[in-house]
Order: C-alpha cells, then structure tokens, then sequence
C-alpha cells in the first residue's frame, strides 16, 4: 500500500482525512484506486489530458512528480499540495 497525504482542500472528498493508503503500480494507479474510493478527487488533482493541473503538485518522496506513468512500491508516500499562486 502506499500513503497517500491529502491536502485540506481535498479533504471534503476523503471524508476529513488528510492520510490515506491506495494501492498501484504507478502515481496514475494510485490517483485511480483514490478515485474509486474517493469518488471526484482524481479530477481535481489531473485535468481532461491527463496532465497534472497547474494549481496542484505530486511528490513521491522528495521528488516532483512529472509523469504519472512512475512507478510506486510498497511504502512509498506519495503527497499531493495545491500549489500557492497569487498576484
């Protein structure tokens, strides 16, 4: 299983937790199995081209995550932040 860290603006989708497990073999696995439990938080995270959104950022680990495709083992930690933007 992987822990999965969500940010508070998320957390109306994942009934108030801010951590939850999700299995898969890739970031893309991961955000479908939440999604399956979690119904509307992958859309909120990926856009309709399968693209990270702008406002919102994936870390597996310490690393940024660019490509859904990555892959993920048992215990890593994947965190999902809504990225801060202003002007």
């Amino acid at each position: 299983m992987i822990e999965v860290r969500v940010p508070s603006q998320l957390t109306a989708y994942t009934e108030g937790a801010t951590r939850v497990s999700a299995k898969g073999a890739t970031v893309d696995d991961v955000l479908h199995d939440l999604d399956q439990r979690f119904r509307g938080i992958r859309f909120r995270v990926i856009d309709e081209q399968g693209r990270v959104r702008r406002h919102m950022r994936i870390f597996l680990g310490r690393e940024a995550v660019v490509d859904l495709a990555q892959p993920v083992r048992a215990g890593d930690s994947l965190m999902i932040f809504g990225a801060l933007s202003g002007g």
